[in-house]
């Protein structure tokens, strides 16, 4: 059987996506088939579709790795899902689709306040802010924080994780006034434009010289050097992304013997399926659970900055390409 998925002609621009069949696959025994209601878009698909980033071995080659939908089938294995339970999760590959296939362990049930489409603007983004956090960077209460790309999907998960979890202050960079606005009212203390100032020396002057705790960084080489420069004694630096480029040149290692550094990357997609049970056993207990699946969560707020008809697939990408979203863009199927 066959099923509609958004495809690349071959890898290159956002018009060279299009809608057509693809085979339809089946749960496995440990795995639930999903009639997919929304997926939503990260930065990793861009990268995909450009040929750059390949998907996992065994993962499916269609874009998209966090779904919501209906459970249409189960597999024999599977216990705690049944056909017709709304849910969302976190998958390999195989998003961009009708139907997409999630390991039971990687997924969970949508409370029902939450709409199909901000269940699925979570799993990807929320799991790589309390990842960077809690797993890597060992983020405590009264930690100062730095997080770079301030208004971007990982970016405001990371500000209210770090908020709700007691963090002292927690500053952000970003490329625009009003995106230093937004991320403060999301929970920031501080914004820095970077294209209007020097962040790292308003960074200094915002800590007395003592920089901070913790940084999560997608930016990597134009960042590198400010980043050691800003780290507090015994910091700690987790390195996301590279969307500055990955080679960096000339830089003074003298920091991070100095103080102590710890600079670490970290990735999602390729970790074991152990590891990212682990990871959304305590996305579910400590965020859904405790705070997403009850109507008054507004201490965690579930931002979507758009929400296209999966039919505009090629201006959704062609949207987060142009860097002006604040917040999850959402395809939606219907």
């Amino acid at each position: 059987m066959s099923m509609k998925a958004i495809q690349v002609k071959s890898p290159g621009a956002a018009t060279d996506l299009y809608i057509g069949d693809y085979p339809k696959p089946s749960a496995g025994d440990s795995q639930i088939l999903v009639k997919v209601k929304a997926f939503a878009l990260n930065r990793m698909d861009l990268l995909q579709r450009k040929g750059l980033y390949p998907p996992p071995k065994g993962a499916s080659n269609i874009m998209g790795v966090e779904v919501s939908g209906i459970v249409e089938e189960v597999g024999q294995n599977v216990k705690g899902f049944k056909v017709g339970d709304a849910v969302f999760g976190l998958l390999s590959g195989g998003g961009y689709a009708e139907y997409a296939t999630i390991e039971q362990e990687l997924a969970m049930h949508k409370p029902d306040n939450l709409s199909f489409e901000e269940a699925a603007a979570i799993p990807e983004t929320w799991f790589t802010a309390y990842q960077g956090l809690f797993f890597v960077a060992g983020f405590k209460k009264g930690d100062d924080v730095l997080i770079h790309a301030g208004a971007s999907g990982v970016g405001i998960a990371a500000i209210q994780i770090a908020k709700l979890f007691g963090a002292n202050k927690i500053f952000v960079t970003v490329g625009s006034d009003d995106k230093v606005s937004f991320c403060e009212k999301v929970g920031a203390t501080k914004g820095f434009n970077y294209k209007t100032g020097d962040w790292a020396k308003q960074l200094s002057e915002a800590t007395n010289g003592q920089g901070v705790n913790v940084i999560i960084d997608p930016i990597g080489k134009n960042y590198f050097a400010q980043n050691l420069d800003s780290l507090a004694v015994d910091g700690h630096m987790v390195i996301i992304a590279f969307m500055s480029g990955n080679i960096v040149d000339k830089v003074d290692l003298g920091p991070m013997l100095r103080k102590r550094l710890r600079i670490e990357g970290s990735a999602l997609r390729s970790r074991s399926l152990e590891y990212q049970a682990r990871l959304r056993d305590e996305i579910e207990q400590h965020l859904v659970r405790e705070h997403f699946a009850k109507p008054d969560h507004d201490h965690l707020r579930i931002f979507i900055d758009k929400v296209y008809n999966w039919n505009d697939v090629i201006e959704s990408h062609k949207y987060l390409e142009s860097d002006q979203s604040m917040g999850k863009i959402v395809l939606k199927i219907e």
